[in-house]
């Protein structure tokens, strides 16, 4: 063993992948219910972004941030149409975009605000990424373990509570970070009057509102950001996952007059933004903005939220169902690992969302034809834990 052990690995071993399908190396096929952590939303492999990395690859690599990179332009304008927000940073990955959310919210607290010591609130059992900042940002304790001492200036909040909210937020706040769905905390949607008064409160109060776009947005939630399905308008959101489809890239992205506070030499990326990266998100945006992929979208994730829901939430184990779009977690009444290991003996890979919570993300390609064979491999795996008793020992794969 070369690698250091921080991912407990599934055995399988994927080969290639071809839209919402994975295949191993014996040859068995899969449903991929995971776009690899919500990252290919096109599906894997997906033909415009392939042509659009190949042809860049023939032209030009890696030149750094010091020269002008068109198809940086290119993006962000894209970005800016699509969002509202007309100023982009690019980075590589979710984490990095929410590092420069969180400095940004630093400057912003001591040159507007006045602020000595600005702080960010965030909300508990959220999840913004694993440098020191934004795991402490993250409001679980499990991924703040063993490194500390943490940096300081974060204040956790229940989710979805608007007194402890009114209360909460002080003349230290500078910004207010959060998931739209919490999707490694369970897969929780905010609440429409919670999230009403939290753009309230941070309007009166000149705090930025921030939103972790990082899983919900790139058309997981049925629009192409969460922020449009909830009705509200940020001052910043941060992508990643979905920009590329599986090359690495991370954007922030901000509204008007904040530039004033991110100027040269505040923040910068070596790999950040560069052409092959920008090929991959722009193939990405003209997929979403140019073909009939949003209404495809709505319409098989209306259907997938019916199937879940009619022939899901009332099988055994299940509390709870609940998401939205192509991004849902099934709540069970008892360690969520066995059903993992016999869905994936049947030929469906999902994800974990804490101990007891089923997540499914799939890519947002995915037909109805699949959508249906997954709730029906679904039901049989239910079938299967039910005659174990969802004994947490069984693993068959």
């Amino acid at each position: 063993m070369t690698l250091f052990p921080t991912y407990q690995r599934n055995d399988l071993r994927p080969v290639h992948g071809e839209g919402a399908w994975l295949w191993d190396e014996a040859g068995k096929k899969y449903l991929d219910f995971t776009s690899g952590l919500g990252v290919c939303n096109l599906g894997h492999v997906h033909p415009r972004v392939k042509e659009a990395v190949k042809e860049q690859l023939d032209r030009l690599w890696h030149v750094s941030n010091l020269f002008q990179i068109p198809l940086q332009e290119e993006v962000s304008e894209r970005l800016a149409q699509a969002s509202g927000l007309p100023f982009t940073f690019f980075c590589n990955s979710g984490a990095e975009a929410n590092e420069a959310a969180l400095k940004l919210a630093r400057r912003y607290g001591r040159e507007r605000k006045g602020l000595a010591k600005p702080e960010v609130v965030t909300f508990q059992s959220s999840f913004h990424g694993r440098t020191l900042a934004t795991l402490t940002a993250t409001g679980q304790i499990k991924v703040k373990e063993g490194f500390a001492p943490l940096p300081e200036g974060f204040r956790r909040l229940p989710y979805n509570d608007v007194s402890a909210l009114e209360a909460g937020l002080t003349d230290t706040t500078a910004a207010v970070l959060l998931e739209l769905i919490q999707g490694e905390g369970g897969v929780h949607p905010a609440d429409p009057p919670f999230l009403r008064r939290l753009e309230e409160l941070c309007r009166e109060r000149e705090i930025l509102l921030m939103v972790d776009e990082v899983q919900t947005g790139m058309g997981r939630t049925g629009s192409l950001f969460a922020f449009q399905e909830a009705g509200i308008q940020p001052d910043v959101i941060t992508l990643a996952k979905g920009l590329g489809n599986g090359i690495p890239v991370g954007a922030m992205l901000g509204r008007s007059g904040l530039e004033a506070h991110f100027g040269p030499g505040s923040h910068g990326s070596t790999f950040g933004g560069n052409p092959v990266a920008m090929a991959a998100a722009k193939a990405v945006l003209r997929e979403w903005m140019e073909t009939d992929l949003p209404v495809r979208v709505k319409e098989t994730a209306r259907h997938l939220a019916v199937l879940l829901h009619e022939r899901v939430a009332g099988l055994p184990f299940v509390r709870e169902v609940r998401g939205q779009g192509w991004m849902w977690g099934v709540e069970l009444d008892r360690p969520v690992a066995p059903l993992l290991s016999l869905l994936q003996e049947q030929g469906v890979l999902a994800l974990v969302a804490g101990p007891r919570v089923l997540r499914l993300l799939p890519p947002l390609v995915t037909g109805v034809a699949e959508v249906e064979l997954a709730v029906t491999r679904m039901e049989e795996a239910w079938l299967l834990l039910e005659e174990v008793g969802g004994d947490e020992s069984v693993s068959r794969v």
